[in-house]
């Protein structure tokens, strides 16, 4: 692990899997999750050339917390990593939670962006002419209320959560984490995230569920490409419809079949996506 100190002398963790000599590719992580959660085949890292750089949201794991913080906070939060590891332009991607945060960075910085890519992100909680919530479980819907009605009520929400394990799924998406891969994965990323307490989660819910991001989506500039499920019930399809027809620059793969989990099959071909420097038609 290494520490990278923000202007304002937060901590924020980094960690680095795959090839040290390959592509760096930032990549943020879904809610709540930690620096640790990543494709579980590091092996995908080094056959495709890539330097993955993950990282703690602040509160998660050995991230220093930031009160208050709002999705297009990460934009200067990715930048401090990049500005520390001497990267100059980089593809970026998020997975779930992580997409929006990842679109902050792509908007706010969009020359250091090669390309941009998510994985089940979620929409703007104030998304003109989506049903925010919509098809999304019951779980989620909880927080989302909490989320409307401010910080203090997330917080208690969140403290009636079990956190000796993951948050209850769906049967598609518990198929999925019962891959022994992918369980011997998530579960200390999980750990790591909330090994602090709950602040990390509960101002990413805040953020993402009941607050303006603080930019546009619409926007973006750089080449995007958003992948989406059509069964998942934690972030509706609807929510990757929705962006896909707002930034101009996006090409929205569906996979009909798939829940929330899926993402983790569509990683590689993401991946792959994100280093092609061949120009796009």
């Amino acid at each position: 692990m290494r520490e990278v100190i923000t202007e304002d002398r937060r901590t924020l963790a980094v960690e680095e899997w795959g090839d040290p000599a390959g592509t760096p590719v930032v990549y943020l992580h879904g809610s709540p999750m930690s620096r640790l959660a990543r494709y579980p085949d590091e092996s995908l890292f080094h056959e495709l050339g890539v330097r993955l750089i993950t990282f703690d949201r602040p509160g998660f794991g050995c991230s220093t917390p930031r009160p208050g913080r709002r999705v297009v906070d990460a934009a200067d939060d990715v930048a401090a990593i990049a500005d520390a590891l001497g990267l100059d332009r980089f593809p970026v991607f998020g997975v779930s939670g992580g997409g929006p945060h990842a679109m902050a960075f792509a908007a706010l910085f969009p020359e250091r962006v090669t390309r941009l890519g998510t994985l089940a992100s979620l929409a703007p909680r104030d998304a003109d002419g989506l049903d925010w919530t919509a098809g999304m479980n019951e779980g989620n819907r909880r927080s989302a209320a909490a989320a409307l009605a401010g910080r203090e009520a997330v917080g208690e929400h969140l403290a009636r959560v079990d956190t000796t394990d993951l948050p209850p799924m769906p049967a598609i998406e518990q198929a999925v984490f019962a891959r022994p891969e992918i369980g011997a994965m998530i579960g200390p990323a999980f750990d790591e995230a909330v090994r602090p307490g709950l602040d990390g989660w509960a101002d990413d819910v805040t953020a993402l569920f009941g607050t303006e991001w603080g930019f546009d989506p619409a926007g973006i500039t750089v080449p995007v490409r958003l992948w989406h499920g059509g069964l998942d019930t934690l972030v509706p399809p609807a929510h990757g419809e929705w962006l896909a027809a707002r930034i101009r620059t996006a090409t929205l793969i569906r996979q009909p079949d798939a829940g929330h989990g899926g993402h983790f099959d569509a990683t590689p071909a993401m991946l792959a996506w994100l280093l092609d420097t061949s120009p796009l038609p």
